[in-house]
């Protein structure tokens, strides 16, 4: 089974919610006992909201980007981010060949 990380803290609500769904789904498909190997990094919201309110979005890109690299030392194989917001960071900071817009 491949190592999720998951970079949550948008709220930490939102961040039991994904946790679960992971969890459940994994549950659900393999039966028994199973349950994700998972990684979670979460972020002070606080801060990404302070950097997007003042337009700093390269600085709210830059905490995200440490946190997925932070699960990437961690061992997770691969990372999925538990909200709207740093998707749309991420996206914005590829460089142009590689955005989906």
């Amino acid at each position: 089974m491949k190592t999720i990380g998951l970079i949550g803290g948008m709220s930490w609500e939102s961040s039991v919610l994904y946790y679960r769904l992971i969890n459940s789904t994994i549950n659900r498909r393999l039966g028994g006992l199973h349950s994700a190997q998972l990684l979670m990094y979460s972020l002070d919201f606080a801060a990404i909201e302070k950097l997007q309110h003042e337009g700093d979005w390269d600085g709210a890109a830059k905490l995200s980007i440490d946190a997925a690299r932070r699960l990437e030392a961690g061992g997770a194989d691969f990372f999925l981010i538990g909200a709207i917001n740093p998707a749309t960071i991420y996206c914005d900071n590829r460089p142009p060949g590689e955005r989906g817009n």
